[in-house]
């Protein structure tokens, strides 16, 4: 049968596209053994459509921390109105870009690439007959419920969707990073909608002239911009998290639903699904992106050995 590769043990490998030799080349023990090592290199996808997205989504974030800082809240007449909802609003502000930063530079769950070698083959100790699969465009034993991203050119485990908002894939381990940026994002866009209807009303009863440092025209374009960014994010992400939570508890990514793929593996019970996403037990740290947060080498070393470059 075209695209079945049978092995000398008994095993099977399917090639789901096109077949691709078996070989050990420098490249794959390159990669497997940066992946083996201590220290990872800095995932970081170098896609130009999912940076753009990315700068915007900062700049919007850092722009609505402006309107509410320096238009409504300085500006105040109530002291403890200003630093509460000033701590507040840059406290939510900080969780949801250093949120944005775990999902973006955090490995979403990459096969390693160029793995199919006769070598790890015989390391799997599969049964006789037992089939598995190739991905013929990074050439990687793909696990049970990856698929290939063809932004980041990998393929990911548990992988829900590639959102260029986040210039990375969501996958089985930044999926949490991801939930908590929807959450804290929607959390400042209803938090800054309420400040700006507040701020609407008392720059009305003032007659525009004491509400704002700045003149009435520009202080109204400023928070209509800020309004009309809020209503968007908020109604972008709030449905985001909702779907993100409803495929954790149901243990089905976004790929698997839209393909209406069948389940070939055992689902996790709510809790369990929960726990598997956030880690451990129910705590503060579920809703903590610092939680866990281990620093990355940008350039690793690496020392020749027989023609070969190994990461140490």
């Amino acid at each position: 049968m075209k695209g079945i590769f049978r092995m000398s043990s008994g095993h099977r490998l399917r090639d789901v596209e096109q077949q691709r030799p078996l070989l050990d080349t420098e490249e794959d023990v390159v990669e497997r053994c940066s992946h083996s090592g201590a220290t990872k290199p800095l995932w970081f996808i170098q896609d130009c459509c999912g940076m753009v997205c990315a700068f915007i989504t900062w700049s919007l974030v850092f722009y609505a921390d402006f309107v509410v800082t320096f238009v409504m809240l300085l500006p105040s007449r109530s002291f403890w109105y200003a630093v509460v909802n000033g701590v507040l609003f840059n406290s939510l502000a900080v969780l949801a870009l250093a949120s944005h930063i775990r999902t973006m530079l955090t490995d979403p769950g990459a096969v390693p690439k160029g793995n199919a070698t006769k070598k790890y083959l015989e390391s799997l100790q599969l049964k006789p007959g037992e089939v598995i699969y190739k991905c013929p465009k990074c050439c990687s034993i793909k696990p049970e419920r990856a698929h290939h991203c063809s932004i980041c050119k990998r393929c990911i485990r548990k992988m829900d969707h590639h959102c260029p908002w986040v210039n990375n894939c969501v996958g089985e381990k930044n999926q949490r990073f991801f939930v908590l940026f929807t959450m804290y994002i929607s959390m400042i866009s209803g938090h800054a909608l309420a400040l700006c209807g507040y701020q609407f009303v008392t720059c009305i009863r003032v007659q525009w002239g004491q509400c704002s440092d700045f003149s009435p025209p520009v202080t109204m374009l400023l928070m209509i911009f800020l309004c009309m960014e809020a209503l968007l994010f908020l109604t972008f992400t709030a449905v985001m998290f909702s779907t993100q939570l409803h495929s954790i508890c149901n243990d089905e990514t976004e790929i698997e639903r839209l393909k209406n793929e069948k389940p070939t593996w055992e689902r996790q019970t709510r809790w369990a699904g929960l726990r598997s996403v956030f880690g451990g037990q129910p705590s503060l740290l579920w809703i903590s992106p610092f939680a866990g947060l281990k620093l990355p080498t940008l350039l690793p070393k690496r020392t020749r050995k027989g023609g070969a470059e190994f990461s140490v």
